[in-house]
């Protein structure tokens, strides 16, 4: 890694001293957590100039396993993100399907040429050459 690389990765590694917030954890270890961020200064103290954020998360079973799921609570309170939280993480599930429904789509519309495909034969993984040289895509007849 040349010195400007290292230069480069060093300074997106920094944090954000104005950004700052202490976490807290509150779960009921059945149905998923509650994290409160709490904005402080650099020193540890709270900064009152900015808004206490709360995020939910859970988890859903799905065929293929857990399907993880975060979510903003826009809510000023933890007895409010209490309340919020069933319905904020409906709303987060239903967009995670969709989702994942779109990209389902999008990979079943992908046309797929012969060299995508693989095969590792000459001329495009097709057997005969793939169109290489001879007219009718490889194809002689004698």
């Amino acid at each position: 890694m040349s010195d400007a690389e290292k230069q480069q990765t060093l300074e997106q590694l920094q944090l954000d001293n104005d950004g700052l917030y202490r976490e807290e954890n509150f779960t009921d270890r059945r149905v998923g957590s509650i994290q409160r961020l709490t904005p402080i200064t650099r020193d540890g103290e709270p900064d009152p100039g900015r808004p206490v954020l709360y995020v939910g998360s859970t988890q859903v079973m799905t065929p293929v396993g857990a399907l993880p799921l975060t979510f903003e609570l826009e809510v000023d309170s933890l007895e409010a993100a209490l309340q919020a939280f069933p319905e904020a993480a409906h709303v987060a599930l239903e967009q995670t399907m969709d989702q994942l429904k779109e990209m389902q789509r999008e990979q079943a519309s992908r046309i797929m040429t012969p060299d995508q495909m693989g095969g590792g034969m000459p001329g495009g993984g097709m057997p005969g050459g793939g169109g290489g040289g001879a007219p009718g895509g490889g194809i002689q007849l004698r």
